[in-house]
């Protein structure tokens, strides 16, 4: 079941403890089940899991994986089918039991290519916004932060994150259901915040950013991850419809502009960690998730462009510090 009050209650003994005043309201509504119509059903599938003890579990390898006693083939097709009803599964991946949740992403990639070059998380707070299903929280508790705070209003990603927390048990790993807009204003709590995926789904880049940078202590770490172009300075696309077949997105700056985005709003020790393009291999359908995936949002003649003939998706990673002032 979706159960918060072990990490309500861990909650209690931090710095944090006067949001538990709200988020408790906060929670109710963001698993309204009268706006979210299939959250019964996938909640059904979440409570109908199986009560397997966890023997080990790995946080810090590229599949997050929880291992028992050894499943007959019929267990494990069993839960493999009760897992797929959480289906589409995008970011991952995981593996239960012998069960392998091969999602879209290989969102084990992106953590290999940031995670040498942030500020060591061991004893941090953190919080992760639009995290999804909790791939990268896993990872970052695996990493060593004390605190971990996924926030994502898909209530269908909170489903799957309690998939696992099921059998990893861990109070001080969540994923609430709400957007950083519903986070306590200027709360200057996480010692890092992740934001990788969202910029661009952002209407006002800079509010945004703002956000990030209010969630930060003085010196804080924001590890900024988005769509980016190839450009000078001053440089942003904004499609005119769909980016990849999507309609949410607003600017792509490049990599140069965005970190002058970061400067306006008060960030210092600005680093270009990395730039990337998406692969097919990185991001593709799979059985856990058989819709469209990049290989039908690009040009199928060529693939260095989208099927609106932008320029293919391209990702920065951005690192940067909140001023100690």
């Amino acid at each position: 079941m979706i159960d918060y009050q072990p990490f309500l209650s861990a909650l209690k003994k931090t710095e944090l403890a006067d949001w538990l005043d709200s988020l408790p309201a906060q929670l109710e509504r963001g698993l309204d089940k009268k706006r979210y119509g299939d959250l019964s059903r996938w909640e059904n599938v979440l409570n109908n899991l199986p009560d397997y003890s966890a023997d080990s579990i790995s946080l810090n390898q590229s599949s997050v994986s929880v291992a028992g006693a050894t499943l007959s083939d019929e267990q494990h097709d069993a839960l493999k089918a009760q897992l797929k009803g959480l289906h589409p599964w995008r970011k991952g991946p995981f593996n239960l039991f012998g069960v392998e949740i091969d999602t879209e992403w290989h969102s084990d990639w992106k953590w290999d290519r940031l995670a040498e070059h942030i500020e060591p998380l061991n004893g941090r707070k953190v919080l992760d916004v639009g995290c999804g299903s909790g791939y990268h929280c896993w990872r970052m508790r695996g990493a060593g932060a004390e605190l971990v705070i996924g926030i994502d209003p898909t209530p269908l990603f909170i489903t799957q994150f309690f998939s696992l927390q099921k059998y990893i048990q861990d109070p001080y790993v969540t994923v609430l259901p709400m957007g950083i807009e519903h986070l306590p204003a200027k709360m200057q709590a996480f010692d890092t915040t992740f934001s990788m995926g969202v910029l661009y789904h952002r209407r006002s880049p800079f509010d945004h950013l703002i956000e990030l940078r209010d969630s930060l202590r003085p010196g804080g770490e924001l590890v900024l991850e988005t769509l980016v172009i190839d450009g000078k300075d001053g440089e942003v696309l904004v499609p005119e419809d769909r980016y990849a077949r999507m309609g949410n997105v607003w600017f792509l700056p490049s990599s140069a502009t965005l970190q002058n985005w970061l400067k306006k709003v008060g960030f210092s020790d600005i680093k270009l960690i990395d730039e990337s393009t998406t692969t097919i291999e990185e991001q593709r359908s799979t059985e856990w998730m058989t819709f469209y995936s990049l290989e039908q949002f690009l040009d199928p003649d060529d693939h260095s462009k989208t099927i609106e003939s932008y320029p293919a998706p391209k990702r920065a990673i951005i690192s940067a510090k909140r001023a100690k002032k």
